[in-house]
């Protein structure tokens, strides 16, 4: 026969349960996104340059003898090297396709070309290069953040490159999605503060992002380039991150996910003050920057 418990052994056993502490609910993994609408950017670019190189047809306006590769590609032919050594078309056809123009936005009217040059490219190689960016940096962000927030970072900091650029333009034309590429490389580096918390090994994320934001930017300063979009789109980018991309703080979890019981003090808040102040700070800045 077993020994039977007197009240006093099952109060201290109750005493004991509720002195266990609780184990602290997990948050759900986060979720992942699908990304489409980064390739249907990228898909967009590549069929406006294609349309570019038909209206500008070279061997018409220009003679097929001084086109490039014109035995290959007849109509969508490359300008002379020393008209675009970029192979690509003439300014002429990129102005009369929505290139930026100081004159034109400022003179004439014509604030669309503000939007219309992000999707302009002035060359292949000029349009290689910039997607190959924008897989590389644009398929990550989506993955994490969505089709919406990525999408409005891409197009506001083109904007916003555009427009410091058209400010600095003297007499040339300005075309290329570097600006919204520099907002998305801005706007990793502004999450990358906002979230703080959330990242392990924080010194080499930093010193990473800093070296791609860095050499980039340097990229800026060569000749030909228009470094005024680049620095636009960087601080729209950088900006428009502290408000688009924040994400809670480590260790929060949803109240939908905490078990019935659980002690509703010890559970963190959903964000840092710091977060707060950063969002509140970054969107004044845009609004009277």
């Amino acid at each position: 026969m077993g020994k039977s418990k007197t009240p006093g052994d099952i109060e201290a056993a109750a005493h004991q349960v509720a002195a266990r502490p609780q184990a602290r609910p997990c948050p759900p993994p986060p979720k992942s996104w699908f990304p489409w609408l980064v390739p249907v950017f990228f898909m967009a670019n590549v069929a406006t340059f294609v349309y570019s190189m038909y209206v500008n047809n070279c061997p018409e306006k220009t003679g097929a003898d001084r086109c490039v590769f014109n035995s290959y590609l007849g109509r969508f032919s490359f300008q002379p090297l020393s008209e675009n050594p970029l192979f690509g078309p003439s300014p002429t056809t990129l102005e009369k396709l929505g290139a930026l123009e100081k004159k034109l936005v400022v003179q004439e009217g014509e604030e669309w070309r503000l939007v219309s040059c992000i999707w302009l490219h002035a060359g292949a190689i000029h349009l290689i290069a910039n997607m190959l960016s924008l897989l590389f940096i644009g398929v990550k962000l989506e993955q994490e953040f969505g089709f919406l927030r990525i999408g409005l970072l891409y197009v506001i900091s083109g904007f916003g490159g555009s427009l410091l650029s058209a400010l600095h333009l003297q007499k040339s034309i300005s075309v290329g999605a570097s600006g919204a590429l520099f907002g998305l490389l801005g706007a990793m580096l502004s999450e990358l503060f906002m979230n703080w918390t959330i990242y392990a090994n924080k010194c080499a994320a930093l010193m990473t992002l800093m070296f791609v934001v860095v050499l980039n930017l340097a990229v800026g300063f060569l000749p030909h380039v228009d470094s005024s979009a680049h620095i636009g789109g960087f601080l729209s980018g950088f900006l428009l991150g502290f408000i688009l991309l924040v994400r809670p703080q480590y260790g929060y979890v949803s109240r939908k996910y905490i078990p019935p019981g659980y002690d509703g003090k010890r559970v963190k808040s959903k964000h840092k003050w710091y977060q707060y102040l950063l969002w509140v700070a970054a969107l004044v800045a845009l609004i009277f920057g």
